[in-house]
């Protein structure tokens, strides 16, 4: 068989053998009159594929085919589908589906749906799976393929869509702009985004890292200073200092949490994008207690914040530092050995995508 019915991608079959990807025949779900199939061009990397090969996120049954940055082309599309038509230049990010229809979608909040699907390792209503993006295609409802701006290359649009969208999805929610003061922790994948988008909404933004080597990056993203969390009593001069922190480091089970809170203003938000394998540290009620701190974590965001984030990006020259990895079995091995052990600034993107899989419709 072949597309329509079958799609081909790099697969792990367990987490006991996560870094060994081999080209597998994919069942997408059946075509209906709302979906948009795209023909990928790249993917992105992130760590949230990392997190699900290894199991750090829970067990999985293979084939898994992963991958939530998707670019491509529209090359079918249904019937009910408004906004995009064959050939137009797409993007899918960490989720395909939703109900649209509760409480929780009407209040455009789709990306809390009790009924979404994410785009990969997970099952549909009638039993189909979702598959991930490093594939040749990729097949989603039309409210969660957007339309990638003319200004934004497609390496560079790649990660945006789940890690561009996971840091500006909060921000915005907490009203961050100017004459507020903005902490980012972690200068990593997500962080080196945080940082932009921080800036270009107006806010005063600092980088939290325990990395010195990364001031000179920090600031020529956009922090205003760099905190260096591993020098002693770091937190002194910054108590009551920060409207909203927003912890973009996956190692939140290892930190201080107290002491990373005390340096929010009376009401702030300590608030979580990076998601740690393991549980957080032990804290006690009168941890929060002296500046009514506000412990907090976001998934995502809605249709209209990812649209306001691509044009953002695409106005503000807001752009992921990329390294790019042709896909095959031995890419996507470097890829998450890499991003396992941090070996990357700051983003990978899966490119040459039509060489190995050649090109379709």
């Amino acid at each position: 068989m072949g597309y329509p019915d079958t799609f081909e991608g790099f697969v792990v079959d367990s987490p006991k053998t996560w870094n060994k990807f081999h080209r597998s025949e994919l069942k997408p779900k059946p075509f209906e009159d709302h979906d948009v199939d795209v023909e990928i061009e790249c993917c992105g990397v992130c760590g949230s594929d990392v997190h699900t090969v290894t199991g750090g996120w829970g067990d999985f049954e293979g084939p898994l085919c992963v991958g939530h940055e998707v670019v491509g082309k529209a090359v079918n599309v249904g019937k009910f589908v408004k906004g995009i038509k064959k050939g137009d230049r797409v993007g899918v990010g960490a989720q395909v589906w939703a109900c649209l229809k509760c409480d929780i979608c009407e209040s455009r909040n789709e990306n809390y749906c009790p009924h979404q699907i994410d785009t990969y390792n997970a099952k549909y209503e009638d039993g189909s799976s979702a598959h991930g993006g490093w594939a040749n295609y990729i097949r989603a409802h039309e409210y969660f393929v957007f339309r990638i701006p003319d200004a934004l290359k497609s390496e560079i649009a790649a990660p945006l869509l789940c890690a561009g969208i996971t840091t500006y999805s909060p921000l915005v929610r907490a009203g961050v702009g100017p004459g507020k003061r903005v902490g980012v922790v972690g200068i990593g994948g997500l962080g080196h985004l945080a940082l932009q988008f921080s800036k270009a909404l107006g806010a005063e933004t600092y980088a939290l890292t325990h990395s010195p080597n990364k001031t000179d990056d920090a600031k020529a993203l956009g922090a205003m200073d760099v905190i260096v969390t591993t020098e002693d009593n770091w937190a002194d001069k910054y108590a009551f200092k920060f409207d909203f922190v927003l912890n973009c480091s996956d190692m939140t089970s290892e930190f201080d949490l107290k002491t990373y809170m005390s340096i929010l203003k009376v009401g702030g938000q300590f608030h979580m994008v990076g998601l740690p394998d393991k549980p957080l540290p032990e804290m006690k009620a009168f941890d929060f207690v002296s500046n009514a701190a506000k412990l907090t974590g976001s998934h995502l965001g809605n249709h209209q914040e990812m649209e306001a984030m691509l044009q953002l990006a695409a106005d503000k020259g807001i752009a992921p530092k990329v390294e790019t990895i042709d896909i095959s079995e031995e890419g996507c091995k470097q890829a998450v050995e890499r991003v396992k052990v941090n070996d990357v600034r700051y983003r990978f993107t899966l490119t040459g995508f039509n060489n190995v899989f050649g090109t379709g419709k």
